[in-house]
C-alpha cells in the first residue's frame, strides 16, 4: 500500500488525526486523490491508515490507527457504533446527527437522521468516491425512504469537489415534518435551506427557552425560527425574530403556524435592525452563521460579533439577558468570551454569566481534534453598575 513518512514533532504523534504538506516527511508508493494510504514514522512504525488527497490543505485524515480499508463491512461497523453511542447518551436515534465526520471515526462524512428519511454530506474526496458504498451501508443498516445527497457545502471546494445536490437512494422526500423538544418543524432535505434542522442547537433551544418565561424575546438570525419558537413555547411575553433571508422567514412563520404559536417575524438585516431597534426587550438571542470559514478573515468576522453584541447589550436594561451564539471553530471559546466581555465595556454593562452552551452531543468532539468542537455560546444577564 503507498503512504506517507511523517516527520517528527508532527501534530499526529499528539493524538490529532490530519496531517498537513509540511509535516510529511516522504511519500511512497504513489497515492492518488481519493486513496487510503498507510502512515509510518520516521522509524519506519506504522501509525494507522489515512484517506489522502494532495489537492487539499490537509494531506491526509486518519481514520484508524491500524491498516483498514474503507469497504461496506467497514462503514456498516462505524455507522452503527455512532448510532449505538447516540442511543446510549440518551439522544433520539431517529433525530439526530447519526454521524459526525473524524469524531466517529468517518473523516469528511455527515448523516443526519430524520426519521425514515437520511440527509447525507461527503465533505472528503475518498468519502465522496465512495457515496455508493456507503448509500448501501445505510440501507441495510436503516432501510431509510430516502438518501439526499446534500452536497452544497462549501467546504467541497477546498478538497477540489464542485458543489451539488442529489438523490442518493429513494425518491425527494419533499417537505415532511418532525417534532423537537415539543415543536413540529417543517423539513425539506433537498429544496431546504440547509441539511434540514439546526440539530446541534437543540439543546441551546432549551436552555434559553427555560429563561424566556414572561420575557419580550429578540431572536436574531432566526432561520426556522428555533430559538423563537421555543421561547414562545416556554411562555414568553412576547417575540420577534429576525432574518434577512426570505425564505427563511416563509419557514418561521410556517413553523409558527403548526405549531400555533404567536410570532412576530421580520424580514430585515440584523445588524440594520439592531441599528434602529428600541430598548423593548428582555431577552436577545444572537445565533448568527459563521462569519468565517478561514483564519484570514478571523479579525473582520470577530468585529462583526463585537458590533452585534455592542448593539445588543445598549438594548438591554438592568436584569436583561443575551445568549450569544458562535459556530466558527476559528474562534475559540475564550476569544469569543472576550469578545462579549469588551462589548459589555465598551457599552458600559455590568454582566454576570448565566449559562454556557455547546453543540448537541450528538455532535461528539474528541478532545485532540479542537476543530470537531465549533460551537460554542453565553448567556449573560445585565446587573446594575457597582
Amino acid at each position: 500500500m503507498a503512504g506517507l513518512i511523517i516527520a517528527p514533532r508532527a501534530r499526529l504523534f499528539h493524538g490529532h488525526e490530519w496531517v498537513y504538506s509540511s509535516e510529511i516527511k516522504k511519500t511512497f508508493g504513489n497515492p492518488q486523490p481519493g486513496d487510503i494510504v498507510t502512515l509510518k514514522d520516521f522509524r519506519d512504525r506504522p501509525l494507522g491508515s489515512a484517506i489522502y488527497n494532495p489537492q487539499s490543505q490537509i494531506v491526509a485524515r486518519r481514520f484508524s490507527r491500524r491498516k483498514q480499508d474503507l469497504d461496506k463491512d467497514f462503514f456498516i461497523r462505524r455507522i452503527r457504533q455512532s448510532a449505538d453511542h447516540r442511543r446510549h447518551i440518551g439522544i433520539d436515534p431517529d433525530l439526530c446527527r447519526l454521524v459526525w465526520s473524524e469524531s466517529d471515526g468517518i473523516p469528511g462524512l455527515i448523516i443526519d437522521r430524520y426519521g425514515d428519511h437520511l440527509s447525507v454530506q461527503t465533505l472528503t474526496l475518498a468519502m465522496d468516491m465512495r457515496k455508493d458504498v456507503i448509500r448501501d451501508a445505510l440501507v441495510d443498516l436503516f432501510d431509510p425512504l430516502s438518501i439526499v445527497l446534500r452536497n452544497d457545502s462549501p467546504f467541497r471546494k477546498a478538497e477540489g469537489m464542485e458543489p451539488g445536490i442529489e438523490m442518493l437512494h429513494g425518491i425527494n422526500p419533499e417537505t415532511f415534518t418532525v417534532f423537537a423538544n415539543g415543536i413540529e418543524f417543517e423539513i425539506d432535505l433537498f429544496d431546504g435551506q440547509k441539511t434540514g434542522l439546526y440539530l446541534d442547537q437543540l439543546q441551546s433551544h432549551a436552555e434559553v427557552a427555560a429563561l424566556a418565561k414572561g420575557k419580550r424575546v429578540l431572536d436574531c438570525f432566526t432561520n426556522q425560527g428555533g430559538f423563537a419558537l421555543a421561547c414562545a413555547k416556554a411562555g414568553a411575553e412576547s417575540v420577534t425574530a429576525v432574518d434577512i433571508s426570505a425564505t427563511a422567514c416563509a419557514a418561521a412563520r410556517r413553523n409558527a403556524e403548526l405549531n400555533r404559536l404567536d410570532i412576530e417575524v421580520i424580514e430585515e438585516n440584523v445588524f440594520d435592525f439592531l441599528k434602529k431597534a428600541t430598548p423593548d426587550y428582555d431577552l436577545i438571542i444572537l445565533d448568527p452563521p459563521s462569519f468565517t470559514r478561514n483564519k484570514k478573515t478571523l479579525n473582520d468576522a470577530m468585529r462583526g460579533y463585537k458590533e452585534i453584541h455592542l448593539r445588543a447589550l445598549k438594548l438591554l436594561e438592568k436584569n436583561g439577558i443575551l445568549s450569544s451564539f458562535c459556530c466558527s471553530h476559528h474562534a475559540s471559546r475564550e476569544m469569543f468570551l472576550n469578545n462579549l466581555a469588551a462589548a459589555s465595556v465598551d457599552a458600559k454593562k455590568t454582566t454576570r454569566l448565566v449559562a454556557e452552551h455547546a453543540q448537541r452531543p450528538d455532535h461528539p468532539v474528541l478532545i485532540t481534534l479542537p476543530e470537531t468542537g465549533y460551537l460554542k455560546g453565553f448567556t449573560v444577564e445585565v446587573i446594575p453598575t457597582r
